[in-house]
Parts: structure tokens; C-alpha cells; sequence
């Protein structure tokens, strides 16, 4: 079992920054891989970014490449979203979310690692909203 909590979530305004945290805890902090969601008000759950132990998940959207960047620290057993240049499209609720079900060059290069169903434990969510 794997609980994890965000948090940094709040109203910000267009142009911004904002790093989103997310704690991990239950399993060593290596033995999974984690992702950031998001839901839109009307819009589907999406992939925004993933990050294993060793490697960057590749397959971030266009929309958020070159201004939202992924890191952890492993002695904190935390993973970060950091999110620049922020625009109102970027409202959303934010999901941290683990999988223990990949390795970790599977994790690089399936696709399958941006779905909500590749992953098994989630946290609750944090409000990014973002004004003009």
C-alpha cells in the first residue's frame, strides 16, 4: 500500500509559477513509479508527467512541455510538479498517483504509463486555478 498527499494547490494568476508537492509513504519511495494527473471541469482525466526512479516519463502533452517539470526528492519520499508560465487552460484538479506494476524501461517507453488504469494508488487532489 502506497498513500500519497498533495498539496500547493491554490488560485494563481495567469503568467505564474507553482510547485505542487506530493508525499509519499507506505513502500520505499523506489520500488514504484509516480505521475501527475489532471481533471479539468468537463474534460477527461490526463497524463501531465511521470518520473521512476531512474527516468523521465517521455510522453508529457504538448501543453504543458518546456513550462511543467517533474522532480522528486528521495530523502523526503516527495515528488514535484513544477509549473511555470501558468494559463487559465491550466485549472484543473492535480493528481499524484503511484504504480508498482512497472519497470522502469517500460515505464520510459510504454505509453501505457500515461493512463489512469497503469496506476493503482492515488491521492486525493489538490485546486490549481489560475486567472487572467
Amino acid at each position: 500500500q502506497v498513500q500519497l498527499v498533495e498539496s500547493g494547490g491554490r488560485l494563481v494568476q495567469a503568467g505564474g509559477a507553482l510547485r505542487l508537492s506530493c508525499a509519499a509513504s507506505g513502500r520505499p519511495f523506489s520500488d514504484y513509479c509516480l505521475g501527475w494527473f489532471r481533471q479539468a471541469p468537463g474534460k477527461e482525466r490526463e497524463f501531465v508527467a511521470g518520473i521512476s526512479w531512474s527516468a523521465i516519463n517521455p510522453y508529457s502533452p504538448d501543453s504543458v512541455k518546456g513550462r511543467f517539470t517533474i522532480s522528486k526528492d528521495n530523502d523526503l519520499n516527495t515528488v514535484y510538479l513544477q509549473m511555470n508560465s501558468l494559463k487559465p487552460e491550466d485549472t484543473a484538479v492535480y493528481y499524484c498517483a503511484a504504480t508498482d506494476t512497472a519497470s522502469r524501461l517500460y515505464y520510459k517507453y510504454s505509453t501505457y504509463y500515461t493512463t489512469e488504469a497503469a496506476y493503482q494508488y492515488w491521492g486525493q487532489g489538490t485546486q490549481v486555478t489560475v486567472s487572467s
